[in-house]
């Protein structure tokens, strides 16, 4: 089996060193840390001295929680990275500094490429907005300029199927409706590198299929893919290679698959990936 199983706090890299210079995107995570804050006099009642996570002060209080410690790798154009762990590993604090949604409290993040991130698509939008209008906001929060949003406004609104609904403010559609425009908005600008927390779908049986389609012609533009999820077809399906998160900090590194299985390997009672989903 071809994996790299990592001690606590000694980062095995598994990624070749992309160059500045060179071609093509590339995302360089360097003993990446986060700490969370803790404010008030939280003690240790319930909680573990023992616990790494948790940082006390010399009065026993709670000061901090530890969510990442020294996460490294480097990806470059073609590379499919499949993130990995249990409930509460650090999967989504990783993926929203990769998105520069939160700062790392240690390390860095380098990148070359426009980030494109779909852990939270309803950023930017604006309720009392029209639909319009929300195309533009959400373009220009993802970093497009207007010319780049007018250039795909046509494909968005015919995508979305609202026709006239798009010159009406966003606060009067149905839940459905919300989803296709904000769907059609987020796929709909090809990604440099996308960093994807589970798989996107959307509205009823018809559009689904759409969506399904869309998603995965999405995902393949994309010159590099971060990826998070509890499906394994997905994770086969989409990934090359894998990290295994374990209390914040990489347990495994290598080929997806082989992640994959040390990863199951390790749940008690067996692995609770589902082998079936989907979404």
């Amino acid at each position: 089996m071809n994996i790299s199983l990592v001690q606590k706090g000694k980062i095995s890299h598994q990624y070749p060193t992309v160059a500045a210079d060179d071609e093509g995107v590339f995302l360089h995570a360097e003993h990446i840390g986060v700490t969370f804050e803790v404010r008030g006099n939280v003690r240790e009642q319930g909680l573990s001295e023992q616990d790494e996570r948790l940082l006390w002060d010399k009065r026993k209080r709670l000061r901090g929680v530890r969510a990442l410690s020294d996460i490294s790798f480097e990806l470059k154009t073609g590379d499919r990275l499949a993130i990995l762990g249990r409930n509460g590993s650090g999967k989504t604090t990783l993926l929203q500094i990769l998105a520069g949604i939160l700062s790392p409290s240690e390390g860095k993040l380098i990148s070359c490429g426009r980030i494109t991130s779909l852990i939270n698509i309803n950023i930017g939008l604006q309720p009392e907005a029209s639909g319009h209008r929300n195309i533009t906001l959400r373009g220009l929060v993802s970093g497009y300029s207007p010319k780049e949003i007018e250039e795909k406004r046509a494909e968005i609104a015919e995508f979305s199927g609202l026709g006239d609904f798009l010159n009406m403010p966003m606060e009067s559609y149905s839940a459905g409706m919300r989803m296709r425009l904000t769907f059609a908005i987020a796929t709909s600008f090809n990604p440099e590198i996308l960093i994807l927390d589970e798989w996107l779908s959307a509205g009823d049986v018809a559009f689904k299929k759409k969506a399904t389609e869309r998603m995965q012609e999405f995902v393949s533009k994309a010159g590099i893919l971060v990826l998070a999820s509890h499906s394994r077809q997905l994770i086969l399906e989409n990934c090359a290679t894998g990290i295994w998160l374990d209390g914040g900090e990489i347990r495994a590194s290598g080929p997806v698959k082989d992640v994959l299985e040390a990863y199951e390997d390790s749940m008690v009672p067996a692995s609770t990936l589902d082998p079936t989903a989907t979404t």
